[in-house]
């Protein structure tokens, strides 16, 4: 019953903002609430304050105690819905397949599938040594097993 009055005020926050969308929502059994958000353009500390404050303002302490966090995805979270490799395009990516482990620049994405571009080592096709050579990939997220963006300092 809790779980799904917050649920629905936490759905009619995210309507009032389509840029964010939800990456993780749950109510431990202490109604501790945590939720967890991405944007198209990021996410900062008003938009988490937003949809804070429109779960928070709509319940009452004295029907139930609760305990209220919401937060962007990390930095360093894994990429869990096809929606954020569209925001990711350009950056560069570590994705672990089935087959394989992939760190390229992420040059597209679809609801289905992410193109990756790298470069690579190969040896000459005639003669000794090895030549640089431009690869690419495409991968079906439903192959995908981890992605993470890789950070530059």
């Amino acid at each position: 019953m809790f779980k799904k009055k917050v649920q629905s005020l936490l759905e009619a926050a995210l309507e009032e903002n389509p840029s964010l969308f939800l990456i993780d929502f749950t109510v431990g059994a202490d109604n501790a609430i945590r939720v967890i958000l991405d944007g198209d353009t990021g996410v900062n500390l008003e938009d988490c304050m937003k949809i804070s404050r429109a779960i928070e303002h709509n319940l009452d302490r004295e029907e139930a105690d609760f305990a209220l966090e919401v937060t962007s995805a990390g930095a360093t979270a894994p990429l869990q819905l096809p929606r954020q490799y569209a925001k990711n395009v350009g950056r560069t990516l570590k994705v672990k397949t089935t087959a394989d482990e992939i760190k390229g620049e992420l040059v597209a994405a679809t609801t289905d599938s992410i193109t990756l571009k790298w470069k690579a080592r190969e040896p000459k096709p005639v003669g000794k040594g090895k030549v640089t050579v431009q690869k690419e990939k495409t991968v079906a997220i439903s192959d995908i097993e981890e992605a993470k963006v890789v950070l530059k300092f």
